[in-house]
């Protein structure tokens, strides 16, 4: 099919193994005790497994695919994948048979101890399990290697600890979907049956052209430019953001979305972001494990495709120093199975007392583990972009708007709430526009925790993090306020008095955490501090709350972590920290030593080369040269100065003890040794002869493409 001839409808789906095939591959009781395992969560018995598989297998091979793979999300950040041919051992005839049981289906065995277990694993035990979410359809996925049918799965340890973002993220969508169950039925909702989390991630990238990136030794090892000096013109002038989307940059964006919609990803937004070369590609809302899946398939199809069109997709947090990073909105909300989002406030929300019960239940919920939250977002990448001036602040609050805020006041001034504001019409003053009525309520990009209409729309995390432990930290705070409401209400003799008693308790015992004004200023800082809110600034300090009592007693209560798994997660994000630090100051280094160094004592060379020649040709005025030539030598000297500081900080943070001190040692010494070393140099490109510097600039990269 050409691609100028796109038909959407008949290619989306085509290669997932989903609803429409399965109903029309199985058959019919096969199919019913399939959808019925899905909705009860019970297990799948063997019979209906190994025709489920058969069925999937056939498709796949109908689809091109050899192999099959279990398709997991370890704790790496990545995506992880082992394949297996669809053969069985040679006949007497020498031919083989093509065969898929139900038993490889369920269940594959990675190894578990080359993946970050954060001690669960030792080397010599190495047994882990990969077991099938039937909640997330199959697919078969195509590229250079031929045609591969990814099962996705949750990993975990022989002995039944969670190693991967799976798990509990679907353990946590058991534990809100109960408590919002128990929710609703108190308000005489006996029709839903189930409650999802539903989620859609907005994706923000760079691209560049590949062979600058190739140019890059720093971006190659690091995924972001560890030196470089800005361009006369960056994002100033406000128009990239929205702009007409280059040819070059429209045919990869083309090939992304025929790529996502055969693989069953509603991709539907794209456009240019703020920074120069920046991007963004955001899919419909999917229930939480599939859209954390899609997410994972995004990322990898973004740069797979990027690769074709010589491209460079970049997802680290802050490639570019100067211009805007990227990030990962993640916008969450609860609905039911028959289509009734528990975040809609409807037309009157003081009226909506449950919506308001729900909306207080949220504020509790971030306000008493901010912390926790603020964790999930941490990310050695995301430290270079979180708390500047094109990011949410470090400090978690909650926008809810006018409207709500006036809502919440009312409760908290007078214990009721008669009135909601309106939205009025807008008036453009142009005749031949059409008037329509605005929303109740502005936007608040600086807003960590934003309400937006019917979602709650948190802004921080990265564009390269896995999304799953943001939603599985949502999911089980308010998972948690929403049974501690329940159990309150549950005994109530008179529900309606008790209800308007706990929302007015909750509005005024939590309003501490909404904040409606600029997150970027300076004075919220201090008023954050006013209020008691915690200032988490960076990675580090921010993952002990994975450990806090409280954290523990949370996630311990829903079955969501134990707390062995999180003080194993405790010790990888610290390892994380100190091993990609430690691979930025080396690659810094070698750069550097290797590239600027030699670079700048060419130039000196043909600087002094140059006055020498002048002098005894014409003994004329080289002042200006000589000028040049001293300032340049100084900087070089500094940067030798600042390359010997920054590898004795390197060699004395590899020689701390544990994890935890490696990363204090690396963010307290090594990275402002980083920041030291890099100002001579990016001094010196600006005065070094660009035909002599030795890498692309920051101008040839992001206004290339």
């Amino acid at each position: 099919m050409s691609n100028d001839n796109m038909d959407v409808e008949a290619i989306f789906g085509e290669n997932v193994f989903n609803d429409a095939t399965m109903q029309e591959r199985l058959p019919k009781k096969t199919y019913q005790k399939l959808k019925e395992t899905i909705r009860s969560g019970r297990d799948l018995d063997s019979t209906t497994a190994d025709v489920v598989a058969h069925e999937m297998k056939e498709w796949a091979i109908e689809k091109g695919a050899t192999h099959y793979t279990h398709w997991f999300q370890p704790l790496t950040g990545v995506t992880a994948e082992k394949h297996d041919a669809f053969i069985s051992a040679p006949m007497e005839s020498g031919k083989v048979l093509m065969s898929f049981s139900g038993k490889e289906l369920i269940k594959g065995e990675p190894d578990a101890s080359s993946f970050p277990s954060g001690g669960l694993r030792a080397t010599f035990e190495a047994r882990g399990y990969t077991a099938w979410d039937c909640t997330s359809p199959a697919f078969v996925r195509k590229d250079a290697a031929g045609a591969t049918l990814c099962i996705p799965t949750a990993f975990c340890s022989y002995t039944g600890e969670a190693l991967d973002q799976k798990t509990p993220l679907l353990r946590s969508m058991e534990a809100i979907g109960a408590q919002a169950l128990r929710l609703i039925r108190l308000f005489g909702n006996n029709t839903s049956t189930r409650v999802t989390p539903s989620v859609g991630i907005e994706q923000e990238y760079f691209l560049i052209d590949r062979k600058n990136f190739l140019a890059r030794k720093d971006l190659v090892y690091t995924g972001r430019t560890l030196i470089g000096a800005m361009p006369p013109k960056g994002q100033e002038m406000d128009d990239h953001y929205f702009g007409a989307i280059r040819e070059r940059v429209a045919a990869f964006m083309r090939d992304v979305n025929e790529e996502l919609w055969k693989l069953g990803v509603s991709a539907k937004t794209q456009h240019n972001e703020v920074a120069p070369a920046q991007h963004e590609l955001a899919p419909i809302y999917a229930e939480a494990n599939v859209a954390v899946d899609h997410n994972q398939l995004i990322m990898e199809t973004l740069k797979k495709i990027a690769n074709r069109h010589g491209l460079q997709c970049l997802l680290h947090e802050k490639p570019f120093r100067g211009v805007n990073g990227s990030g990962k909105h993640n916008n969450w909300s609860l609905v039911t199975n028959d289509g009734i989002n528990l975040l809609d406030p409807g037309k009157t929300p003081h009226d909506n007392i449950q919506f308001i019960l729900v909306l207080c239940c949220i504020l509790k919920a971030v306000d008493e583990h901010s912390e926790l939250l603020r964790e999930s977002a941490a990310d050695f990448g995301n430290d270079q972009r979180l708390g500047g001036d094109e990011a949410p602040p470090a400090i978690i609050s909650v926008f809810l708007g006018d409207q709500l805020q006036d809502v919440l006041t009312q409760l908290i001034n007078t214990g009721t709430a008669t009135h909601s504001l309106a939205g009025q019409k807008l008036d453009t003053g142009v005749s031949t526009l059409p008037d329509f009525m605005k929303d109740a309520t502005d936007r608040n990009r600086t807003s960590p925790f934003a309400f937006t209409g019917n979602k709650f729309e948190f802004r921080s995390v990265g564009s390269e993090d896995n999304v799953g432990e943001a939603n599985i930290v949502i999911n089980t705070i308010v998972a948690e306020a929403f049974a501690d409401v329940c159990d309150e209400l549950e005994k109530a003799e008179d529900f309606e008095l008790a209800v308007h008693d706990m929302i007015k308790r909750l509005a005024r015992e939590h309003q501490r955490i909404v904040f409606n004004g600029n997150g970027y200023a300076p004075e919220w800082a201090e008023e954050a501090k006013k209020r008691g809110l915690p200032i988490v600034q960076d990675m580090v300090d921010a993952i002990p709350a994975l450990t806090s009592d409280s954290s523990v007693a949370l996630f311990e209560r829903f079955g969501v972590f134990t707390r062995s798994e999180l003080e194993s997660r405790e010790e990888i994000e610290y390892e994380i920290y100190a091993k990609k630090s430690n691979i930025e100051a080396r690659t810094m280094r070698d750069v550097i030593r290797k590239q600027i160094i030699p670079a700048v004592i060419r130039y000196t060379t043909a600087l002094a080369d140059s006055i020498n020649a002048v002098r005894a040709a014409v003994d004329g005025d080289v002042s200006t040269q000589s000028e040049m030539l001293l300032e340049v030598s100084d900087l070089l000297s500094d940067t030798r100065v600042a390359l010997a500081a920054l590898e004795d900080a390197t060699n004395e943070a590899n020689e701390k003890g544990s994890q935890k001190e490696r990363a204090i040692c690396f963010r307290d010494k090594v990275v402002p040794a980083m920041e030291a070393l890099r100002k001579p140099v990016d001094r010196l490109e600006m005065l070094v002869d660009k035909e002599i510097w030795p890498m692309p600039s920051y101008g040839d990269m992001i206004f290339e493409v």
